[in-house]
């Protein structure tokens, strides 16, 4: 049986088997980069397609990558911290069911063997993924990006929600981007272009 299937089969996911929802990721095993993200959108669960929606746009604007890129080449594996949508909260979604990344994630990073560089969105994959206090300000992880090379990058999540932190913190499009997009193209080399 397949991991996608054990994740399909687990009690845990049994709601949302029932409801005809499969668990959204993507773990090739020639990834260079592997993206760990909160949990899939409802745009996202709908489609069955991860990062696409607005958010996604923008992070592979942030990464420097096209869409053939980021789905077809085999080389950026995508892993939420949750492998289905988790319903509305009164600001934004609710947060990933606790238990699920502890789970799954060791058997789906164990099968990346070529990964290089493990980008972290957001605030709830880098305080479990840098072991951070509770107190950690997510500003500050993400200012502080170098402390976590060559293994980890963690970045603001590219919610539109976040169009405010960006405008407050401008030295992130114009210190940390560069950066991202520069390691990235170090792993992956240069852009190919299509005809």
């Amino acid at each position: 049986m397949s991991i996608f299937d054990e994740i399909k089969a687990d009690p845990m996911n049994k709601a949302y088997t029932e409801k005809g929802w499969d668990p959204i990721f993507n773990a090739p095993k020639t990834a260079k980069i592997v993206i760990i993200g909160q949990a899939p959108g409802s745009k996202v669960q709908n489609s069955g397609i991860m990062w696409n929606d607005e958010s996604g746009n923008r992070l592979r604007e942030w990464l420097g990558v096209s869409k053939e890129e980021f789905y077809d080449s085999g080389d950026i594996g995508v892993i939420p911290m949750d492998f289905y949508y988790p319903g509305k909260a009164k600001s934004g979604d609710m947060l990933p069911r606790k238990g699920i990344s502890e789970k799954w994630h060791p058997a789906l990073l164990k099968q990346m063997v070529d990964r290089q560089l493990t980008i972290l969105v957001g605030s709830y994959a880098q305080h479990y993924y840098l072991h951070l206090k509770s107190s950690a300000k997510t500003t500050d992880t993400i200012r502080n990006y170098e402390e976590y090379w060559p293994k980890y990058f963690p970045i603001v999540h590219p919610s539109p929600r976040n169009n405010i932190w960006l405008a407050r913190n401008p030295w992130y499009e114009k210190d940390v981007v560069p950066a991202l997009q520069k390691r990235v193209r170090d792993i992956l080399g240069p852009q190919k272009t299509t005809d």
